[in-house]
């Protein structure tokens, strides 16, 4: 049996807001949307935003937030590109002794994202 891919949930705010975020800030295309859900992607990284007014804000899980560790094939391309944007970086991108080169970023709802490529 195979896995496919996964799709990260999401609770958020304002979905207005939060979906206009991953589509101008972080680059993603919208897959569907109706007036409570956004289902959102940019290439093989799937994110499925639904809006939730009373939602625990991530910034009460300390710094325990991330969903996300991503892969990625040229990490110095998108972190230029995000680090052009108004996107909070939440760690520089840097190479680290576990051999990954990563940084992370944290979303206007406060989910933080890490990304990385192996060194």
């Amino acid at each position: 049996m195979k896995l496919n891919k996964t799709r990260h949930v999401l609770a958020v705010p304002d979905l207005k807001i939060s979906s206009a975020f991953y589509k101008t800030q972080l680059g993603f295309s919208v897959d569907w949307e109706d007036e409570n859900w956004c289902f959102l992607y940019r290439d093989n990284f799937y994110v499925m935003l639904g809006e939730c007014k009373d939602a625990i804000p991530p910034i009460e899980l300390g710094d325990h937030q991330y969903f996300a560790y991503v892969d990625v094939e040229d990490i110095d391309d998108l972190y230029n590109e995000y680090s052009s944007k108004e996107i909070e970086i939440t760690s520089q991108l840097a190479d680290k002794p576990w051999g990954q080169r990563e940084f992370g970023i944290k979303t206007i709802d406060g989910h933080r994202i890490m990304f990385g490529k192996e060194l």
